[in-house]
């Protein structure tokens, strides 16, 4: 079906007023366990009533198909074709103009500041970030107030102008632990690690579907003019221990790139030292990353080293190589905003046995062979009606809000869950007080979605028809699912590069 907006709703799509909150986060180690290492990850901020929800969806619809496109090695949709998406769910028919009431669950970084709804289309998909080019920028904490009022958008159909803020984690539970503050509505997660010679704190978004570590250099600019924004920032400057290495990298994200210098420099993480480790440094970052609503100052890639742009360990691995941990293990505790319980964190080295039930836990061989975590799912269900979808694997990614499977496979989800209805563009209406329970089945272990993850936000003004948190991409027709955190809230999750594999379990 065609979802109509409003004249009025189709300009709040577009027009943001970018906002930045300079929200501490405080996060210092706890002991645990020898041999391995937790940290709390905070949530972050964002709630939208600004921009269509059907809009919104198709935003993260295109970055989870250019974030799947990537991690299977295919072409990625050109911008001309996500433009084409995001036109029309504009389109407004003749006597169709109701009032809607959006409420977000990701961030989207960039605003469009553009009158012409016609126009705005085009500014609502922005460039990928172009060759490195080193200049002089603004150096710590830098202010972009003319960035804000020039700001463009990223080539997903993302827009930005959120109010980014952290929810910080409790104190961790367990030893040589960091807690998992949380961005928005529950849209990234965040620790914080030290670096450099005089250490200092770097908010750091933690991402299972990478393999870089990276913050902003001294110097870095904005693709949007100026400088990185209100960041921490790392150099020659700031630390007595840092060192270029000479050599550049690039990486581009679902939403988002940073260009820059592979560099040695000190990092902490959870009290763990790791001295001259290799990472990188952004000398230029799309505005995604260099915006002032933005609460973190880099990002730490979690999956296999042989993803790496860099070409360098991850620092699980560095940490396993170093004998700071027994093994290259990374486990996940990842907070629900609503459920007010701020106990996300992220353990290196080990599992948190206080975060899940032992009885539940199951650990089945990673099924990728390019560094993602990729694993083999036995069937799909909804109130326990098994759909005969055999055959399957679902890479599992902090990255990714929704789930987006191949097209038959929503659809056939969709059928069973009573009230749902296709939006004929790779969404769904579900009702908002479904109690439908849909669960994926990992090595003979079933996890339910919450009916809260499962409602990615209300699609009218009526309360009673809400946009569905699984949606459809293009994959080709291809077996495999791109699972993230509508899924992720609902289990422990952890992932072992000395074994290869990948373990689940329901938690406490």
């Amino acid at each position: 079906m065609q979802l109509a907006l409003s004249f009025s709703t189709l300009l709040a799509s577009v027009l943001f007023v970018l906002s930045a909150t300079g929200n501490g986060v405080e996060a210092a180690p706890a002991k645990r366990a020898p041999r391995s290492v937790t940290l709390p990850l905070t949530r972050i901020h964002h709630t939208r009533t600004d921009i269509h929800p059907q809009i919104l969806l198709q935003q993260h619809i295109n970055r989870s198909v250019k974030r799947y496109a990537r991690m299977k090695g295919r072409t990625p949709p050109t911008r001309r074709e996500l433009e084409e998406k995001i036109a029309k769910r504009m389109f407004i028919p003749e006597g169709g103009r109701p009032k809607f009431n959006a409420n977000a669950k990701r961030y989207n970084r960039k605003g469009a500041n553009k009158t012409n709804p016609i126009a705005a289309v085009e500014d609502l998909i922005g460039s990928q970030l172009q060759p490195l080019t080193k200049g002089k920028g603004k150096k710590h904490k830098q202010q972009q107030a003319t960035a804000d009022a020039n700001a463009t958008a990223s080539d997903d159909g993302t827009t930005d102008a959120d109010n980014g803020s952290l929810t910080a984690a409790n104190p961790p539970t367990a030893a040589n632990s960091l807690g998992l503050d949380i961005e928005a509505n529950d849209v990234g997660y965040i620790a914080t690690i030290q670096m450099g010679t005089p250490p200092r704190d770097f908010h750091i978004l933690m991402d299972s579907g990478s393999a870089d570590l990276w913050v902003g250099a001294e110097g870095c600019q904005s693709q949007a003019g100026g400088g990185c924004g209100n960041h921490e920032f790392l150099g020659s400057q700031s630390s007595s221990t840092f060192k270029d290495l000479g050599q550049q990298f690039q990486v581009t994200y679902g939403t988002g790139a940073v260009a820059g210098d592979v560099i040695q420099d000190n990092i902490v993480v959870a009290g763990l030292a790791l001295n001259a480790h290799t990472f990188g440094v952004a000398l230029e970052e799309t505005q995604d990353f260099s915006d002032d609503s933005v609460p973190f100052d880099g990002l730490m890639g979690l999956a296999q080293s042989t993803l790496s742009e860099q070409g360098v360990p991850t620092p699980v691995e560095a940490l396993a190589s170093a004998g700071l941990i027994d093994e290259a293990i990374t486990s996940y505790k990842i907070s629900r905003l609503a459920d007010d319980k701020n106990d996300g964190e992220i353990t290196f080295g080990g599992l948190d046995d206080t975060k899940f039930d032992p009885s539940t836990l199951v650990t089945f061989d990673n099924a990728a062979t390019n560094g993602f975590w990729e694993g083999a799912m036995d069937s799909v269900s909804v109130d326990g009606q098994d759909l005969g979808l055999q055959g399957r694997t679902a890479i599992l990614d902090t990255g990714t809000t929704l789930i987006v499977a191949p097209d038959a496979d929503a659809q056939a989800v969709h059928a069973a869950i009573p009230g749902a209805q296709s939006d004929g563009q790779g969404g769904f209406t579900i009702p908002c007080n479904t109690n439908a329970s849909v669960a994926l089945t990992f090595a003979g272990q079933a996890f339910a979605i919450d009916t809260r993850d499962l409602i990615f936000a209300q699609a009218d003004n009526t309360g009673e028809n809400c946009v569905s948190g699984i949606s459809s991409g293009e994959i080709d027709g291809d077996t495999t699912w791109l699972v993230g955190d509508v899924f992720l809230k609902n289990a422990y999750f952890s992932t072992d590069v000395t074994k290869n594999t990948i373990s689940l379990a329901k938690l406490v």
